[in-house]
Order: C-alpha cells, then structure tokens, then sequence
C-alpha cells in the first residue's frame, strides 16, 4: 500500500476530457490530481514545476501530438504513461505504436453512458492509472518480421480427427498491465505448429483487433482477434475481444471459442478468471496455463482451477515483469507449477504442450 497518493498529469486538449478525467481520477482516494495541460509544451512545464507519478496522455493534441512527446519523454525523462484514447480505428493503430514507444498502457476516454457504463469505466480508468504508479519501466524493444505465411495451411483446411476424447494440447495466456509487450516477446518466440493459443489481453474494444493484427504481422503463428465458434487449432492464437469475456469449449475433439458479454469479473471484461477456469473444465490436463505481467488478481482463482484439472502452469517472474501483481496472486494462491523470466516460456509452452 502506498504511502503517498499516487500524483497524476492529464494531458488532452479537450477542457471536457481534462475535466471529466479529473473527477473520474479524484474519486478514488489513492489518486491526486496534480495539473492539467492542454499540449505538451504545457505539460513540459508542469512536469519541472512538479514531477507526477503517472501521466494519462491523448494522442491527437496541437502543436506537438502525444507520440512525438511520449518519445521525448521516454528518452529524457521516463515517467509511467497510459494513453487515452477514443474509439477510433486511426486511435487503435496510434495507441499500438504509443506502447511500443514505452507507454505502460491504453484506457478510452471517458464518455457518457448509463449509470453501469460510467462505473465500469471509473474502476477501470482508476485502476489502469494505480498499475501504471507501479509499472517498472523498459527500453523499447525494436520488432522484427518474418517471412508471409505463404504456406498450404493458407489453402488447405486443417485436418480434423472425430473422437470424442482428445489429448490436443492448449495453451491458455493471462496478461494485463504491461502484457501487450509481453505477448508480443513470448509469440513472436513460438514456432508455427505451436499448439493452440487462447489470450486474454485487458485491453479496450477495438484495440484488440489491432493487436492482433499487429501480432500476426510479426509472428510465425497466425494471430488473430477471436470470434465466436473459431476453433483452436495449431499455429494459431485467438486473442479475446476487448469489452467481451472469451470461454474455451470443446465438442468431441474440437477446442473452440464462445465471446460472451457479461459484468466484468475481478474488474475486467475480458477476464483471465473466465478463460482459465473455462480451459479447467475442457481442457483439463491437456492445457499449459500461463500468467504474465499484470496488476491485480484476474486469473489467480481460475489457474489454481486449472491445477486442480490437472493442467501444467507457468507464471512470470518478478525480474521480467512490469507489475508482479497477477503472476504473484497466482502463486500465492496455489496454482502455479513454474516461476520463469519471460524469456523462457516459450520454451516451457513447448516442453510442456508436447
């Protein structure tokens, strides 16, 4: 528990988005309000009057837009970033480009809705800013691609085997805080007969099909944002959508998804909760569990479910994190086989997904 309350910069050109992100902000009595600007020059005044803990910043701003000063910022003085953000598809790809820049994270900009919209969208805005307070912040790490996927599985459908029991391993992934960096390490790492992937990412709606995209792009495996009824098979990872829960199912030897709406669960909609204690119930003993980088509690309970299935389950280790709260919680509470810095997990998936 902090001592201090966790000081914040809003920086937007919207009087409106500045105001309403400060009254979100200061509802919650772990959270102070230090200033607001209007353009990052401004706020490159605030920040040497007083240093803030975390800087919540819009992309779209004149003068200079929030990329070219996240950059500067990042290499002269890193502070937590989150990027808020409108639903917008030019939003979506900025926002990518902005966590790959060092920001920690990506929340929507408050708008108004009905009274259940507006509180789900306070405890996330709050929490989103109380991960990033505690985020340890990386270097930027440089992407590379890969060869198009120009194979026969473009052409040709996957084979099928009908029997009602399977021994088809999945692999089952929990990420938040600091995660969209994360996954992007862990899957550009697997090969492409990796055996079936299904993610929960805490991310907004619309983002995640970026990612995903993004993702696919990079990766040997398929990457793509998942859609009821789309199996799960190797070579490919289904990354839920934001603002959807997303539950593994299975008919005789067919792993498949169902994106379900729903209240959030443990403060998220998705929720690791859901995915890893649906893959407890189909999967069981043939799944491989693995929580990474994030704040909070999602995926703790359902991973210990998991165990108890029988599954095998990887949790990050604090080193390679940006926040140790989702993989901590997980081991503490039981369901964790395996503590392993990120850059070994792949091959821990692989070994253990044989």
């Amino acid at each position: 528990m902090r001592a201090a309350k966790i000081r914040v910069l809003i920086v937007d050109d919207s009087a409106v988005v500045r105001q309403t992100l400060s009254e979100v902000l200061s509802s919650d009595p772990e959270i102070e309000v230090i200033a607001t600007a209007g353009d990052p020059f401004v706020a490159a005044d605030r920040i040497r009057d007083q240093v803030p803990d975390v800087i919540t910043l819009d992309i779209e701003m004149p003068r200079m837009d929030g990329l070219t000063f996240l950059k500067k910022l990042m290499a002269q003085h890193p502070i937590p970033v989150v990027i808020c953000s409108s639903l917008a598809e030019e939003g979506t790809q900025s926002g990518l480009k902005a966590l790959e820049y060092g920001a920690v994270d990506i929340i929507t900009k408050p708008r108004m809705g009905t009274k259940q919209f507006i509180e789900e969208s306070r405890i996330t805005i709050c929490q989103t800013v109380k991960a990033a307070a505690g985020a340890r912040m990386r270097t930027p790490r440089p992407s590379h691609t890969v060869e198009p996927k120009l194979t026969a599985d473009a052409i040709l459908s996957p084979a099928t085997r009908a029997m009602v029991e399977t021994t088809e391993k999945i692999v089952a992934i929990g990420a938040s805080t600091g995660g969209t960096e994360a996954l992007k390490t862990l899957l550009e790492s697997l090969p492409a007969d990796t055996p079936g992937i299904v993610i929960v990412q805490h991310m907004p709606e619309l983002f995640t099909h970026a990612f995903a995209s993004r993702l696919d792009s990079l990766c040997q495996i398929t990457v793509k944002e998942a859609e009821t009824n789309d199996s799960v098979i190797r070579g490919r990872a289904l990354i839920a959508p934001g603002n959807h829960h997303m539950l593994l199912k299975r008919s005789g030897a067919r792993y498949y998804v169902e994106i379900k709406d729903g209240p959030l669960v443990c403060r998220h909609r998705p929720s690791v909760d859901v995915l890893f204690r649906s893959a407890a119930r189909y999967a069981g003993r043939n799944a491989v569990g693995v929580i990474l980088t994030g704040m909070g509690d999602d995926g703790a309970r359902g991973m210990l479910e998991m165990k108890q299935a029988g599954a095998t389950n990887i949790a990050q280790d604090e080193a390679s994190c940006v926040v140790f709260g989702m993989p901590k919680e997980a081991i503490k509470m039981g369901g964790v086989d395996k503590i392993m810095p990120l850059q070994s997990i792949a091959g821990s998936i692989l070994v253990n997904a044989r």
